[in-house]
């Protein structure tokens, strides 16, 4: 892990922290950065629905049925 020295914004980092339970601001800022990449690898993907990169593997595939819990309490 590399070191760096970074002026961060005292106020946001404080209601990071808070919202977060984040205890350091190295944690915030680790986290920041996972965010960030899975965010904009989400968004490379996005590139390309639509696009048939998937070919026909995916044709035919049935969604799962979703299972519905049904209150009986009377």
């Amino acid at each position: 892990m590399a070191r760096t020295n970074i002026d961060l914004d005292e106020t946001l980092m404080r209601r990071v922290q808070k919202l977060t339970q984040l205890r350091s601001k190295r944690q915030v800022v680790n986290t920041a950065l996972e965010l960030l990449v899975r965010s904009e690898s989400r968004k490379g993907i996005l590139r390309y629905y639509g696009a048939g990169i998937w070919g026909r593997r995916l044709e035919g595939i049935a969604e799962k049925p979703r299972l519905i819990l049904v209150d009986t309490w009377f």
